[in-house]
């Protein structure tokens, strides 16, 4: 499916607008930078830096209703907008904030909580981090164990969360912690925010096999939180937890990015000898990969735009589109990744890491194109584990269906 096919007046000048923001904002500095990101999300000076630009066209968050602060746009406007984002490929910016907590805070959140939190997301001001994950408690998330006990207009928490996304350059973190003992697992939690740097959290990094650091284990040591900075009941944190996770599965464009990904892996091959005359892109074997590729990428341009008609601006997905949607994001990216190490070939070899990131240290080896597919294609290996696992999505979607 070609998104620019069915465009309509309105939305091919909407379509002008972005690219003539981006030909401004995202100059040649910033393009350089970026496409030396391996990571899930690009690091922290230049996804700020990103963000900031978005914020003074209003940008910052394409999802969110205007009420909030956000443009308010339609599903085909911001359809149109992460294509244009995807094609020229800017920053990955943290998820935490605008797409999983910025939701939960309109929902749950109160009147001064939204006034405090929900600005200072759209601004950049607040990045956040997303403290769910416990070393006993990933897939079977309810059983976490981190206490907080209420101590008059406080909580004190003590525990540890890992596998804790960016939380080395997170200024607030949202976390669930146990409340109760009494009654199901998922009674007893209660869903608070902190500021990271607030006496008693510990952050220790955890390096990636990929050499990225994007992980952490934290330790929380008699933390104070304020009552005040629980959204929602107390108790009653799983409810909330449940309803962000539908963001964090399925948020965003599902097929926008995977296909100017396969288009780019396409590009290398062009460049790529096949070892028999001609280039890669030529050669029969791999046609026939990249055109299934490309019916999967189809594939979810019709699952996104089915699935996400019936959602407002501001609303999820649901349960069950968000874990279809997850699943094939996961298995998708991992597959164009993959791909893409396949066309490199010799040139997949070399540790590349010091001639990643915004100030390499060092200059490539081999093509520039040829800096980032490796630590992506190993970093990419845990999407289907984070966010949830692909096998308990299939439980997820097997109990929603009754099958």
């Amino acid at each position: 499916m070609n998104s620019e096919d069915n465009l309509s007046p309105e939305d091919r000048a909407f379509r002008d607008e972005v690219r003539a923001f981006l030909d401004e904002k995202f100059d040649a500095e910033l393009r350089a930078q970026t496409e030396r990101q391996a990571g899930v999300f690009a690091e922290d000076s230049v996804a700020r830096r990103w963000h900031r630009a978005l914020h003074s066209r209003g940008w910052s968050a394409p999802s969110w209703p205007a009420e909030y602060g956000g443009p308010g746009w339609t599903a085909r406007q911001r359809e149109i907008f992460a294509m244009e984002c995807a094609r020229v490929g800017t920053p990955s910016l943290p998820s935490m904030g605008i797409t999983l907590c910025g939701p939960v805070i309109m929902r749950y959140g109160t009147p001064e909580q939204k006034a405090y939190f929900l600005p200072r997301m759209l601004s950049g001001e607040h990045v956040w981090a997303q403290g769910y994950s416990e070393p006993q408690s990933g897939s079977d998330l309810s059983s976490l164990q981190t206490r907080a006990v209420r101590d008059g207009d406080d909580y004190v928490v003590n525990g540890t969360k890992i596998w804790t996304t960016n939380a080395h350059n997170a200024d607030w973190i949202f976390m669930l912690v146990r409340t109760s003992t009494e009654g199901k697992q998922q009674a007893g939690i209660s869903f608070l925010v902190s500021p990271m740097n607030a006496p008693g959290i510990t952050v220790r990094p955890i390096l990636s096999t990929s050499g990225e650091h994007e992980l952490n284990q934290l330790f929380f040591d008699n933390l104070s939180v304020p009552v005040a900075n629980r959204m929602g009941a107390e108790n009653e944190g799983w409810t909330v937890a449940k309803y962000l996770l539908e963001f964090e599965r399925g948020g965003g464009s599902l097929g926008v990015g995977l296909r100017v990904g396969l288009e780019k892996v396409k590009a290398m091959a062009a460049k790529e000898p096949s070892g028999h005359g001609g280039s890669l892109l030529e050669d029969r074997a791999f046609r026939r990969k990249a055109a299934l590729l490309d019916i999967d990428m189809m594939t979810a341009d019709w699952t996104d735009l089915h699935l996400s008609s019936g959602a407002g601006v501001g609303e999820s997905v649901g349960g069950t589109a968000a874990s279809i949607k997850k699943l094939l994001a996961s298995h998708k990216s991992q597959d164009v990744a993959e791909l893409a190490v396949e066309v490199l070939g010799a040139y997949a070899m070399p540790d590349q890491r010091r001639a990643l990131g915004a100030f390499p240290q060092e200059g490539p080896i081999g093509p520039a194109y040829a800096i980032t597919p490796t630590t992506r294609h190993i970093n990419n290996r845990a999407s289907t584990v984070y966010g949830g696992s692909s096998e308990v999505q299939h439980n997820i979607l097997a109990r929603l269906l009754g099958l």
